[in-house]
């Protein structure tokens, strides 16, 4: 039966492998954006961006609370290494 069944999804194979692919750029990209490193990082430069006049107060606010809630996320799911590097 499986040597049946992988004949009949041969033509199947490109379709499986393109939606792998997909998956395992996905589950990278996840684990960057909940880094803390990462978060941390950004948190910094937000700061530098206010400091320098570039942004106003309320949007540094809008954009701390964002990069908090990540951090968050991150803290609590245990997401990234903590060093700016995703988990292999």
């Amino acid at each position: 039966m499986g040597l049946i069944s992988e004949v009949l999804l041969l033509p199947f194979a490109p379709a499986r492998g393109a939606s792998w692919a997909i998956r395992q750029v996905i589950q990278e990209a996840e684990r960057i954006y909940y880094d803390p490193a990462t978060i941390r990082a950004e948190l910094a430069r937000l700061e530098e961006l206010l400091e320098a006049g570039e942004i106003t107060e309320e949007e540094f606010d809008r954009q701390e609370d964002e990069l908090l809630d990540r951090l968050e996320t991150a803290t609590r799911t245990g997401a990234g290494t903590g060093d700016g590097t995703a988990r292999q």
